[in-house]
């Protein structure tokens, strides 16, 4: 009695080769994770309310800090770099009252004021507020 044996290259492959569907879902992922945070900022349109002047209920410590169109900053009417901006801060903030008010004109760029908050924190500063011009009735 003989036997039959099949040779490898008789027999059919019944694999299926996903490494192409793997490089293509791939490549679509990374477009994906490169265009989703262009797409949603443009899509969330966002109306700030408009309040009314509200009266302060502590009893703070204010220190007022002014910021001009040129990105100066003057602390309680002396202009001061930002390192002697944060020393003068951390002296202040030891006081649990102590509040910082920044008035900051509109045309300072945002990165200026970040930069100011930065430095606030960084000295111990817990409590800021920004000061604006009320909204007035007609």
């Amino acid at each position: 009695m003989a036997m039959t044996s099949q040779k490898s290259e008789d027999s059919l492959m019944a694999e299926l080769n996903v490494t192409p569907l793997v490089d293509v879902m791939l490549v679509l992922l990374v477009i994906f994770i490169v265009t989703a945070p262009l797409i949603v900022p443009q899509s969330m349109k966002v109306n700030l309310p408009k309040t009314q002047a509200v009266a302060q209920q502590d009893n703070a410590k204010n220190a007022q800090l002014i910021v001009e169109s040129n990105g100066q900053a003057t602390f309680e009417g002396q202009q001061v770099s930002d390192k002697d901006l944060g020393q003068l801060l951390k002296d202040k903030s030891s006081t649990p009252q102590f509040q910082l008010q920044v008035s900051a004109d509109k045309a300072v760029p945002y990165g200026r004021v970040a930069e100011i908050m930065a430095i606030a924190q960084a000295n111990g500063v817990t409590k800021m507020s920004f000061v604006s011009v009320p909204v007035t009735k007609k």
